[in-house]
């Protein structure tokens, strides 16, 4: 028996912002981890790109960084798992080099092409065959996009992947995918976890770009000498399919079993619900995919601009904050969740539409913009930052309550990303849901989700569940503060009544 420092796992997380790497003992205690950022390009309104090779660069550096922290070599690693933002197109020629740049999960600049896809496949059916409507984020609007707009590169395709596949693409020489990454792309049959082929017929996609699906914890290749030496892993390590971000975030928090949701609040933001069986939203307004737990599924209601609503905020607003940070070494975010604490339950009438980058639930309206609502001469910044923190959780609450409406138990709610670590935001959104919500000890995100798959592709846990058992525990849990109600349902009552009266004026507008 090798011992506990020894045979750790990895997780890759290929995030919008950055790589984040870490390395997991086999007790589920972190030994190290890093993170190396890169840039989103929005070279026109409504686009955002990245370049994949600055992904790849950064998983090596990330790599190397976190076994350096974690006092291990790469032959102490007995597992790989993968996780990454979704939805994010990413073409490769016919000797694996990138075609155009990585056209983001964010990029809305397919609702033409969602309108064809409808008109082409029709609304009702393309529910029936992938389980979701088209939309602008996913992967399969992005390369009609490319089809119709870039035909020289087009012409140039022959296989196409989402970011962490790309990663996992230059560790291994495999072209392979997860059946929750692979949900997010309106080619999979989320259903019978496959690929669907009338779909992929429907839209004249050649079946043979699209990569080997695989169960999340099953072993999808192995690191090959050449990413060895680049990484610094041991040639041969298995690397586990692992999970597009939302699904592998949520086995990092524990939302294996039904009754069990979690809320996160990242750059965008998901109400996450675990489903024993498919359960389909047929207005289109929930995502249904597969779980990376076998045979599962999951529901997810999706909030475009989230953190990245306050995010916003921060870079545009926030230079005394910024420079107050600098000075001190405080983080921005905990000094803006200072100022919002000052204010009261419902920011005294300020209601805000985190709609910055459209909007998925409920809307499906890519044209939707952010609002602020009810501004007075009485109200002060601190006011419009804790407006922020409660329109967010408001957006969220219009998915958890959609959940409810098809029947889902919300037995518990578990908080993660951003949104999990700051102390007011936890307060808010259990105020604003009025139930309890708990955080759990792990911080990592969903690069700890892919540790625990890459544990099963090890072969240390005989599943994902029996993982997550072992390794996934409640830290903290935040009740609703019961004086506080009637401000959020007032507040919450206003925003529900903002979008219906604004949508024909966004449309107007463009």
């Amino acid at each position: 028996m090798m011992a506990m420092s020894q045979g750790a796992l990895m997780g890759i997380d290929v995030g919008t912002s950055g790589v984040k790497v870490v390395v997991i003992d086999r007790g589920g205690r972190t030994l190290g981890q890093a993170t190396v950022g890169y840039e989103v390009s929005q070279p026109q309104p409504l686009f955002a790109e990245q370049n994949p090779e600055d992904w790849w660069e950064a998983t090596c550096a990330a790599i190397r960084l976190a076994l350096g922290r974690s006092g291990l070599g790469g032959e102490d690693i007995a597992a790989v798992g993968l996780t990454g933002q979704m939805h994010s197109l990413v073409t490769l020629d016919a000797s694996g080099a990138v075609v155009r740049p990585a056209i983001l999960w964010s990029d809305q600049r397919t609702e033409a092409e969602c309108a064809e896809i409808h008109e082409r496949v029709g609304f009702e059916q393309t529910i029936e065959w992938v389980a979701n409507p088209a939309l602008t984020n996913f992967t399969a609007t992005k390369l009609l996009w490319v089809r119709q707009h870039e035909p020289d590169l087009y012409a140039r395709i022959r296989h196409v992947l989402l970011p962490k596949d790309y990663i996992r693409y230059r560790l291994t020489g495999e072209f392979a995918t997860d059946v929750s990454d692979a949900s997010g792309t309106l080619w999979f049959d989320v259903k019978h976890r496959r690929w669907s082929d009338e779909m992929v017929a429907a839209l004249e996609v050649p079946k043979d770009w699209l990569p080997r699906v695989y169960e999340s914890p099953e072993v999808s290749g192995r690191v090959s000498e050449g990413a060895a030496a680049k990484t610094g892993l041991r040639a041969g390590t298995p690397v586990a399919a692992g999970g597009g971000d939302q699904a592998a975030g949520a086995v990092g928090n524990g939302i294996v079993r039904k009754g069990a949701v979690s809320s996160t609040i990242g750059t965008s933001g998901v109400v996450f619900a675990h489903a024993d069986e498919i359960v389909r939203d047929e207005k289109g307004r929930l995502h249904t995919f597969c779980h990376a737990v076998p045979g599962k599924w999951h529901v997810m209601a999706v909030t475009q601009s989230a953190g990245g609503s306050l995010q916003w905020f921060r870079n545009q607003f926030a230079d005394a904050e910024r420079a107050v940070a600098a000075q001190t070494g405080r983080d921005v975010y905990d000094l803006l969740g200072e100022e919002a604490r000052r204010v009261p339950a419902g920011s005294e009438g300020l209601v805000f539409l985190p709609y910055l980058m459209g909007e998925r639930t409920p809307h499906l309206d890519p044209q939707a913009k952010g609002v602020f609502f009810g501004i007075t001469a009485r109200h002060e910044r601190a006011h419009f930052v804790r407006a922020i923190m409660e329109g967010v959780a408001f957006s969220l609450r219009d998915g958890l309550q959609l959940m409810e409406d098809l029947e889902l138990p919300v037995e518990e709610i578990r908080v993660s990303g951003g949104g999990a670590k700051s102390d007011v935001w936890r307060e808010i959104q259990a105020g604003v849901f009025g139930r309890p919500v708990v955080a759990i000890a792990a911080n990592e995100g969903p690069a700890f989700g892919a540790a625990i798959l890459a544990s099963v592709a090890a072969n240390v846990f005989s599943d994902v569940l029996t993982a997550v058992d072992a390794w996934v525990s409640v830290e903290s849990t935040t009740e609703p503060v019961a004086a506080d109600r009637a401000a959020y349902e007032e507040a919450y009552r206003v925003y529900r009544a903002l979008y219906p009266a604004l949508k024909s004026i966004y449309r107007a507008n463009g």
